[in-house]
């Protein structure tokens, strides 16, 4: 499988919201990413259902949603009624992984578990199997525009082994700072997915920049 790209919508132009999500319908984008965030679990509010509803709208492709928040499993089928198709909630957030995992495939999506950047892939051996996606956070999750973490590279290449190791299908998708400087090592060392917010929205042509992120 060749490597897909999800743009991020935090980084788009809320003025001009149906404009950018016509942009990515029309690139070479996959996914729309979409980040959640409750002010509580991160220092930032973005938006919440009235909004993903709107995108979900408008959008042509699936919607890849990211759950920055705390007790995320109260809002499973709220999110699956916005028009999520892939949930990802951290597992800094939660306290039953497992049950987590399965509320959010009974009600219809794939379940994603992201980790921050202090959190070992380890904690995922028990559980890597019942994931279709782990989201790694190449950035302290909160703020768009934020700084590379060079470690990413050698967490990927290790989770990519205990995927390996375990017959999972679990997609890698990588979360912050990528850009097109870093996005051929990532794909290099195991990642599936790259999310890409500012290197896209904040390009002098998005869609290109698009393109590029498609290309070893």
């Amino acid at each position: 499988m060749s490597h897909l790209v999800a743009p991020s919508v935090l980084s788009a132009d809320f003025g001009n919201l149906q404009r950018d999500i016509e942009l990515i319908n029309h690139s070479d984008a996959d996914w729309f990413h979409v980040d959640i965030m409750d002010g509580v679990f991160v220092p930032n509010i973005s938006f919440g259902f009235p909004v993903l509803k709107t995108i979900q709208k408008h959008a042509k492709k699936p919607l890849d949603v990211h759950l920055m928040i705390v007790d995320p499993d109260r809002y499973t089928s709220q999110f699956k009624d916005a028009g999520a198709e892939i949930l990802t909630f951290h597992l800094e957030a939660c306290n039953h992984l497992h049950r987590s995992i399965q509320n959010i495939k009974n009600s219809g999506m794939k379940a994603g578990v992201a980790l921050n950047p202090h959190t070992s892939i380890h904690l995922l051996e028990d559980i890597i199997v019942d994931i279709d996606l782990v989201c790694v956070m190449s950035v302290n999750p909160g703020f768009g525009g934020q700084k590379f973490i060079e470690n990413t590279f050698t967490k990927v290449a290790a989770l990519k082994k205990l995927i390996t190791e375990k017959n999972s299908k679990a997609l890698i998708e990588i979360d912050g700072g990528v850009d097109l400087n870093n996005y051929q090592k990532l794909v290099s060392v195991g990642a599936d997915v790259l999310v890409a917010g500012n290197t896209v929205f904040g390009s002098s042509n998005p869609t290109q920049t698009i393109t590029q992120l498609k290309t070893i």
